[in-house]
């Protein structure tokens, strides 16, 4: 579904990214890894055209999409929940969800409104609230509400839980795992990766914009010395 092949970004002189090269494919849950600033953030940004790529490749269902806006990136079906959330602090949850609404390939069951309430029912609860108002939790479950709003093919994650209690990670993760089941493609990024072994097929590994390890997550939750190497803090 998603591939990306030999991409390379760069913040003007600095480069970050050098030949990342993964997939998604359809139905399956992927994970980005690696410790802060190794590149993972930038790869979700190169795809979504929201940073411009210096060279390489990025399709999605065969159809090109480096050098395409943002806003046409998402219209070819993939929807971003961006790290920091980024909900409209000035507009309810209700507005926040509605603004990004769409159904473009027709989807016999799309998701809406009520079926995002029905997802998520503390958003159901707090519908009228401004998204200013919410809990750290809350505004994460309106950010992918509001991703899944677009009825997006590929739903990406980036820090899918940073910041938030136990318990709401667990919500959060029951939430992935359940839209897997759904069959929705997933790009997740996160450090949680108890929880990532349990939810992801394929695991990809970056250290300094580089991809050095990938493989499924039986293996990477045998192999301690790797996740101590790459991962560890």
């Amino acid at each position: 579904m998603l591939v990306v092949d030999h991409l390379e970004t760069a913040y003007g002189l600095s480069q970050v990214l050098f030949g990342v090269s993964f997939r998604v494919n359809e139905g399956e849950v992927v994970t980005l890894l690696g410790r802060n600033g190794m590149g993972k953030t930038t790869t979700v940004r190169s795809i979504m055209g929201i940073v411009p790529s210096r060279s390489g490749s990025i399709s999605f269902d065969g159809a090109p999409l480096r050098g395409l806006p943002s806003y046409r990136v998402a219209q070819r079906g993939l929807g971003l929940v961006p790290e920091g959330r980024q909900v409209f602090p000035n507009l309810t949850v209700f507005e926040n969800l509605i603004a990004t609404a769409a159904n473009r390939t027709a989807r016999p069951e799309p998701w809406t409104l009520e079926r995002v309430f029905g997802f998520f029912p503390q958003l159901a609860a707090r519908r009228n609230n401004y998204g200013n108002q919410l809990s750290g939790g809350e505004q994460q479950m309106l950010a992918i509400g509001r991703a899944l709003m677009t009825n997006p093919r590929l739903l990406i994650l980036d820090e899918a839980t940073e910041g938030l209690a136990p318990k709401i990670r667990q919500e959060i993760y029951q939430s992935i795992s359940e839209l897997k089941t759904a069959g929705l493609s997933i790009l997740v990024i996160d450090k949680d990766i108890k929880a990532l072994t349990r939810v992801a097929d394929t695991n990809f590994i970056l250290e300094k914009g580089r991809v050095v390890w990938h493989g499924t997550s039986a293996e990477l939750a045998a192999n301690e010395s790797l996740q101590h190497r790459y991962l560890g803090v």
